[in-house]
């Protein structure tokens, strides 16, 4: 073999294989992502179910339960917006069960006229979804706590605050909820672009190949 032709080839037998393993790895991803999209769409469409003695992110987020006990009391305002209403707040306010467990629940949407006075509390059964929201990072402004405004749903915080346990049922519907706020109920949304990364990568393998293959010709063609 010319050895001319040695550093192309094993910068492009190099490069495909590193594109190749990324495209295979986005694959795999893929298969993951839908296997837990799956599990999330059987929890969406199943009957509700009481509050599990230990709910987990893993094995319970997304399920409908019901839960019945004294709602409300201390509220934590989480700024939000909601059309047509435009600017507000989430409201997050204990539930304590006749069995003495206190959870928190997200009951939904109020206008900012209506951040005050606080709602009084009353006995209810919430039906909703447990949710664990990942909304808080490092650039996420810390709570006002002079005026009751959060800037996102810390689920350890706030049950610190309220004295709950760390577990947050979003309400889709209230048996009896006088001077209620809008429910907003839980939605996916889960990203999974796998599929288009894999054919990026493969896609790229496929130009490199084209790229390693013109230089190998324009080495051999310059040499004979």
């Amino acid at each position: 073999m010319d050895r001319k032709l040695i550093v192309p080839l094993v910068f492009g037998v190099f490069g495909i294989a590193i594109l190749l393993v990324l495209g295979v790895w986005q694959l795999q991803r893929l298969a993951w992502k839908e296997d837990i999209l799956s599990g999330i769409a059987a929890r969406m469409e199943a009957a509700p179910i009481p509050l599990p003695r230990q709910p987990t992110e893993a094995a319970d987020e997304y399920v409908l339960v019901e839960v019945a006990g004294r709602l409300g009391g201390q509220e934590l305002h989480v700024i939000t917006s909601l059309k047509p209403f435009g600017p507000g707040f989430r409201v997050v306010t204990p539930i304590e069960t006749a069995e003495g467990r206190r959870l928190l629940v997200d009951r939904g949407f109020i206008p900012e006229a209506d951040k005050s006075p606080a709602r009084a509390p009353f006995s209810a059964k919430v039906q909703g979804r447990l949710l664990w929201p990942d909304e808080t990072d490092s650039f996420t402004p810390s709570p006002d706590t002079a005026r009751n405004i959060w800037f996102a749903r810390d689920v350890e915080a706030m049950a610190e605050v309220l004295q709950t346990e760390p577990i947050l049922i979003v309400t889709e519907a209230v048996s009896a909820s006088p001077g209620a706020p809008v429910p907003m109920p839980a939605g996916v949304n889960i990203p999974n672009n796998h599929r288009q990364y894999a054919i990026t990568w493969f896609s790229m393998a496929v130009v490199w190949l084209a790229m390693t293959g013109y230089w190998v010709f324009r080495i051999r063609r310059e040499t004979t």
